[in-house]
């Protein structure tokens, strides 16, 4: 694949301006088994899983390193295609779960820059299934008021994907719930480069003398401006790698690492992960007992 630009363009930039949510908190559920009516069984694990969940301080951002689907095809004598398909049905009930819970964003790592180096075959049919599931779900994205966004080098894709992810970006860019991130050819590493030249570009086009670059100004740059850092980041398969994800976001971010291969993940293990979360203390660096400072979010603004 051939990458002409290797700065991603302002009109590229894969957020919502003029609805960014810097510090917006996470909705409250008054009535949660009301709320995930339908989705919950009752008596079972998931349950007694989301009986212990404190909807207070469920984590704003989750982001999820999908790993798992050629080891699950290959355990089942299938070529690696079927175990990328069987991995639609988690991404839609991860999906649907983290709306209807009231999580904020959502970040599910799809296609990584390094993943254009596998067959020609594979990649068309990873592209032919996302395709196949923006047709399928815009639907359950509008009826769950779930807003579809995009990031990574949107201009690496092909002409008729691209034109796709655009129109799903701006059906849905009005829905006011979960934010649901999908990285393709993403990079960690090649959003710091984008951001840095996008710095440089525009004091380019200004000429004018410009103050220092700090840590609230740099990440109104990547393609997460405007979005909480992830508060829980979760790795499928049980490998113990952050595989160059979110490198700048995820710094005080909580991990949780599942055996569970990809296609196999569901409600039950992101409840299980949410509830660990809030059973871990998060000090930031500070003592405990120590009087909390204010912890900068991705585009700058200060929460507690």
């Amino acid at each position: 694949m051939s990458r002409r630009h290797s700065l991603l363009p302002q009109s590229g930039v894969c957020y919502d301006s003029s609805a960014l949510r810097v510090g917006a908190t996470t909705p409250s559920m008054s009535h949660p088994a009301r709320d995930l009516a339908g989705l919950i069984t009752k008596g079972s694990p998931e349950e007694q899983l989301l009986a212990q969940i404190d909807f207070a301080r469920l984590p704003r951002h989750i982001a999820i390193i999908m790993d798992g689907n050629g080891r699950w095809a290959r355990m089942r004598s299938l070529p690696r295609v079927a175990g990328h398909r069987a991995g639609i049905a988690a991404v839609r009930d991860v999906v649907e779960t983290s709306a209807r819970l009231g999580c904020q964003v959502l970040t599910l790592y799809a296609f990584s820059v390094e993943n254009w180096k596998r067959p020609r075959r594979e990649i068309d049919t990873l592209m032919g299934l996302l395709r196949e599931y923006l047709k399928k779900e815009i639907d359950t994205l509008q009826s769950n008021n779930i807003a579809f966004n995009v990031i990574g080098r949107m201009d690496e894709l092909g002409p008729m994907i691209q034109k796709e992810l655009q129109e799903g970006m701006l059906a849905t860019r009005a829905n006011t719930g979960l934010l649901f991130n999908i990285a393709l050819s993403y990079g960690g590493r090649a959003e710091i480069v984008d951001a840095v030249n996008r710095i440089l570009a525009d004091r380019r086009l200004t000429g004018a003398s410009p103050p220092l670059v700090d840590e609230a100004a740099f990440s109104r740059y990547l393609y997460t401006a405007g979005q909480p850092d992830p508060d829980l980041l979760i790795r499928t398969s049980g490998e113990l790698r952050i595989s160059n994800f979110l490198l700048w976001q995820i710094a005080y971010a909580e991990i949780w690492v599942t055996e569970t291969l990809w296609p196999d993940f569901r409600k039950r293990e992101l409840l299980q992960a949410i509830v660990d979360y809030q059973k871990r203390e998060r000090r930031y660096g500070r003592v405990v007992g120590a009087e909390p400072e204010a912890i900068s979010l991705s585009p700058g603004k200060a929460s507690v």
